[in-house]
Parts: structure tokens; sequence; C-alpha cells
């Protein structure tokens, strides 16, 4: 699914589901809590903290989905095109980013 059409199913759903979107402020705070599930997720399944037998059943593409949910949001209420962004993001990557990394040595 491109970029718009995800935000326009966003869209979609808070109008049809949600009744509004929650302000910028709110939905910044439940980002941040919803990266923080997700986290939470990665430093006991793949970092070095055991994981809690309550979180053994965590799924982790259903918490990043919350995350890019949320990011939809945010990008919708502030007017921001993320596919633009998002392309425009990837070619200053590409162009800054290939040989830096080609050339790391701890990345071999």
């Amino acid at each position: 699914m491109e970029l718009l059409k995800a935000q326009q199913a966003v869209d979609n759903w808070i109008k049809e589901h949600g009744v509004r979107y929650f302000n910028e402020l709110t939905n910044m705070a439940q980002l941040t809590e919803e990266v923080g599930e997700v986290a939470r997720i990665i430093a006991r399944r793949y970092g070095e903290q055991s994981e809690k037998e309550s979180d053994k059943d965590k799924d982790l593409g259903e918490e990043l989905a919350d995350v890019l949910f949320v990011v939809l949001c945010l990008a919708n209420q502030t007017g921001v095109n993320l596919q633009e962004a998002f392309d425009k993001k990837m070619a200053i990557k590409t162009k800054r980013d290939h040989d830096r990394h080609h050339n790391n040595k701890k990345l071999k």
C-alpha cells in the first residue's frame, strides 16, 4: 500500500469509527507509548532482558502497526504528505550514505 493510500485509509477510519482525531499532543504521547511497547518486546525477545510470561504472546507486528497508525494520524493532522516526505528522505539517504556504509569497517 502506498503511504498516501495508508494515510487516506486512516483518515477514513477516523471519520467512520473514531469520531475525530485526538489532538496532536495526545497523539504524540500515544506514539511514545506505542514505541515503548515495541521497545519492551525487542528488549526482552532479542535483547538481554528475560521475557516475562505476560509478554510472550505480544505480537511485534501488531505493535509496529500501532506505531504506524499513530504516525499516519499525525501526518494527516499536520498536513504532511508522507509519500513525498519518504521519497525525498530515501533520495537524500541514498546519495549521502551509499559510500559511507560500504566503507564502514564495523559493518563488514
